[in-house]
């Protein structure tokens, strides 16, 4: 856990420094000359959250929703030829572009037919 470092000579923030005759992490002072030898190695944490899928999430009445973008893609399980469609909204490591659809007449969520089947997310 990275924490924030003081100087006890003028109560300034102290700041990660890297001593390269010692080869070792100092927290100095940017005032005055002190300096403190780094207990913790950790400077910055940075915590992804990690998603193995992309999801659909929720989908009721998004085919009313006057503010997503149609499309005349064909609904799979309807064969209707209008489809609103949003982008994954989930944080993960890598992103990619994932469309998801709402068929506006059965309400049916899926993905874009041209995608390779092992790319898909679940859209149970």
């Amino acid at each position: 856990q990275a924490s924030l470092h003081f100087c006890s000579e003028c109560n300034n923030l102290l700041y990660p420094k890297a001593d390269p005759q010692r080869r070792i992490m100092v927290y100095a002072c940017r005032i005055c000359e002190h300096f403190e030898i780094g207990d913790n190695k950790c400077v910055y944490k940075n915590d992804l959250l990690t998603v193995t899928k992309e999801q659909v999430g929720v989908t009721t009445d998004l085919g009313l929703d006057p503010t997503l973008a149609h499309s005349n893609i064909s609904c799979p399980r309807c064969g209707h030829e209008d489809a609103v469609f949003y982008q994954d909204q989930s944080k993960r490591k890598e992103t990619r572009m994932i469309l998801f659809f709402v068929c506006v007449k059965c309400s049916h969520s899926f993905t874009d037919p041209s995608l390779p089947p092992e790319s898909r997310p679940d859209t149970s």
